[in-house]
C-alpha cells in the first residue's frame, strides 16, 4: 500500500497563530488540494495527522471541528481528491499524551488501523515536532515552508534525512516523480 501522511494546518491549509477555529477561517494553501488529488490519482493513500490543542483549550469544539474537517472534504472533491482518514490529538502542549506529536502516538495507530510499517512513508509537515514524530516511526520526515515550515527551518534541529520543499505541490511532484 502506497500511504502518506500529511499534517492539516500550515500544509494543506493557510495557518493562524490564533487557531483555526471554524470554517471561515479554513482557506488551503494555493495548490494543495490539486497535489492530494494528485497523491490519490498515483495510487496513493492520504491520511491527516494533526495536533488539534484548541479542543483542550476550549477555543473549539467537536462539532467545529468536524465542520472544518467537512469544509476540507467538500473542498478536496472539487479537485477529484480524497482523504482516506484524519487522526488528531486534542490534548494541550501540557498534557502527558502519547498522541500529541512529537510523540509517535497517532502514527503507530495510523500504522495499526491500515496494517503497514510506516517505514519510509512520506509524512510532510511544517513544525519540528512533525517531523519529530515522523522521524521516531521510520517514515521519512518533509518539511513544507508553508505555514510554519520557514521558521522551522530556520530554527535547525531537523531530525536526519528531512527533506525540504516549497509547499505540498512541491513536496507531492517528489513523492509521486
Amino acid at each position: 500500500m502506497k500511504l502518506v501522511i500529511l499534517d492539516r494546518d500550515g500544509v494543506i491549509n493557510q495557518d493562524s497563530d490564533q487557531f483555526i477555529k471554524s470554517p471561515d477561517e479554513w482557506t488551503p494553501v494555493p495548490g494543495s488540494l490539486d497535489a492530494i488529488a494528485r497523491l490519490n490519482q498515483a495510487g496513493f493513500r492520504v491520511v491527516v495527522a494533526t495536533n488539534q490543542s484548541g479542543i483542550s483549550r476550549g477555543l473549539l469544539d467537536m462539532p467545529a471541528l468536524n465542520a472544518i474537517n467537512d469544509k476540507m472534504v467538500r473542498a478536496l472533491n472539487q479537485f477529484g481528491g480524497r482523504i482516506d482518514a484524519m487522526f488528531y490529538c486534542p490534548h494541550s502542549a501540557e498534557s502527558d499524551c502519547n498522541c500529541r506529536k512529537p510523540r509517535p502516538g497517532m502514527f503507530e495507530e495510523i500504522s495499526q488501523r491500515f496494517n503497514v510499517t510506516l517505514a519510509g512513508v512520506p509524512c510532510v509537515g511544517d513544525s519540528l515536532r512533525d517531523l519529530e514524530a515522523a522521524h521516531t516511526v521510520g517514515a521519512q520526515p518533509m518539511l513544507v515552508l508553508t505555514g510554519k515550515g520557514r521558521r522551522t527551518r530556520q530554527a535547525g534541529g531537523l531530525p536526519p534525512g528531512t527533506r525540504v520543499f516549497d509547499d505540498l505541490a512541491d513536496a507531492v511532484r517528489q513523492i509521486t516523480a
